[in-house]
């Protein structure tokens, strides 16, 4: 679950790129001039000067105008790898594989009476450290990779505890 989504979350950014940079290909074909101004304004808005802020501009798209475009307006630098949803899956895989390693050790090694207190505290950091190397590996914000982990990480764990209190 974990592994699918990590690989869900970066395909969809990758998805994202790509619209975004074909797009940004339609108004180069559209107004390669217009577009020239917008990312003049851009960099003259970043503090440079109006002649220097052009001239980066045009210095830019004349290396590479669909590079230059996305970076400016959206900060994306470089349109994510067509493999990178799988290792960002195998990456999340591994990270909450070893995440879960953390509830069940303190299921053995605590005392019974904060046993429940320390798994769901551990659980909780479990799932941020996670997460956190998760995003940082699919190159994904934190954000868009620890919300939904959060709420079914902790729901799932809610669930098997009434689970377990109405059936063992």
């Amino acid at each position: 679950m974990a592994a699918a989504a990590g690989m869900a979350a970066a395909a969809a950014e990758r998805e994202a790129q790509l619209v975004i940079a074909e797009q940004e290909r339609a108004e180069l074909d559209r107004d390669l001039s217009g577009e020239i101004d917008e990312l003049a304004a851009h960099w003259e808005a970043k503090g440079l000067t109006p002649e220097t802020a052009r001239r980066v501009a045009e210095e830019l798209t004349a290396h590479d105008a669909l590079a230059a475009q996305p970076d400016a307006e959206h900060g994306i630098d470089e349109i994510m790898a067509e493999a990178a949803p799988i290792w960002s899956g195998v990456a999340a895989g591994i990270a909450f594989a070893l995440g879960a390693a953390v509830p069940l050790l303190i299921t053995w090694l605590a005392p019974v009476a904060i046993e429940t207190t320390a798994i769901v505290l551990a659980v909780v950091l479990s799932l941020v450290l996670t997460s956190l190397v998760a995003a940082r590996a699919g190159h994904l914000m934190l954000r868009r990779v620890l919300v939904p982990t959060l709420v079914v990480g902790l729901g799932t764990m809610g669930v098997s505890y009434v689970a377990g209190l109405a059936f063992f």
